[in-house]
């Protein structure tokens, strides 16, 4: 077996049939055929659930519904990083496949992630076509970009599928359902877990870029995603507070302070015009607020202590992540 499958889960009552009935479809799909080498046909995942202290029954539903997946139960919801270290900690195969609760994977779904993942030893994730559940005919994600302004965006959100069909190198993959290289994490210290939710992603994927490796998008992978199932609205005040702390806190801990001064005008630009656009959603002040306290994370014993260390071997890699925060500022005109 190479892959866990390992799935979040808080309150997903209304999503966690659809997502695990997949996934069997998935294995009954693999029955039938396997194209890997020494791997036993419909063995080629197992499916973990790591649940967050649901209060809704869902976690009643997976135990008495499906009894193939492992479930692990923690006491208290202590957010989505923590949960998935614990899943990635307690599988035991080369690969994780992150996978929300809110997601349905569609045929071949896996083993395209594989044949794409086994095709270089230099890729830490590869991302799917993540396509909207409302509308299967758009794009929710097509791999994440990262740009100098510090803005995150979803590659082809809301965008015809049919534009996204070629494999691409991405500045990240989406954790909402991704495939990784588990002794790769595991190097990297795991998701950071002071993120407790959003940008865990984006940070992984920039920390494994420092140190080499790199992200990729498969377009032959397809998973349909509902989004924003656990925390409701996509502008919500735990989200925009949460996200925007998690912004400043990521730059101040991957970038080294010549590159953070280099970068500090645009940076100073993205920050100002979020706020101005958050303004008009009258949650301005919110995401000044969230700001300031990722950049008092930073600072911090903790923040200190995730600092990402500036060694010499990997100038090259800083200068090509510099590249590419570039070319992002200009894809995200271009909605490339």
């Amino acid at each position: 077996m190479k892959i866990t499958v390992v799935i979040p889960n808080y309150n997903g009552k209304a999503y966690i049939r659809r997502c695990l009935d997949s996934l069997r479809a998935q294995q009954a799909e693999d029955a039938k055929h396997s194209e890997f080498p020494g791997v036993t046909p419909g063995r080629e995942f197992s499916v973990l659930v790591v649940d967050n202290a649901s209060a809704d029954g869902s976690l009643e539903i997976i135990r008495r519904e499906y009894p193939e997946v492992r479930l692990i139960e923690l006491p208290a919801n202590t957010g989505f990083c923590h949960a998935v270290n614990v899943g990635i900690r307690a599988a035991d195969t080369p690969y994780v496949l992150l996978l929300n609760n809110d997601t349905e994977v569609k045929p071949g779904f896996i083993r395209a992630l594989l044949r794409r993942m086994e095709s270089d030893q230099r890729i830490f994730s590869v991302s799917p076509l993540m396509l909207s559940m409302q509308d299967e005919s758009r794009v929710d994600d097509a791999g994440d970009r990262y740009n100098a302004l510090g803005w995150a965006f979803a590659r082809g959100k809301g965008r015809p599928a049919g534009h996204y069909q070629k494999p691409v190198r991405v500045f990240a993959a989406c954790g909402g359902a991704s495939l990784y290289r588990r002794d790769a994490i595991l190097s990297l210290g795991g998701f950071d877990e002071t993120h407790f939710a959003y940008l865990e992603d984006i940070d992984i994927g920039y920390r494994a870029q420092i140190y080499g490796w790199y992200n990729v998008y498969e377009p032959q992978a397809k998973v349909l995603h509902a989004g924003s199932a656990s925390s409701g609205s996509r502008y919500n005040a735990f989200k925009v507070k949460l996200s925007s702390a998690n912004n400043a806190y990521l730059i101040g801990k991957n970038m080294p302070l010549l590159q953070l001064i280099f970068n500090l005008p645009f940076l100073l630009l993205g920050f100002c015009i979020k706020t101005a656009f958050f303004t008009k959603k009258k949650m301005g002040m919110l995401y000044v607020k969230g700001y300031a306290e990722g950049i008092a994370r930073c600072f911090s014993n903790v923040g200190k202590a995730h600092k990402v260390r500036f060694r010499w071997s990997n100038l090259g890699n800083y200068c090509r992540i510099q590249m590419t925060l570039w070319l992002d500022l200009v894809r995200i005109f271009i909605k490339s």
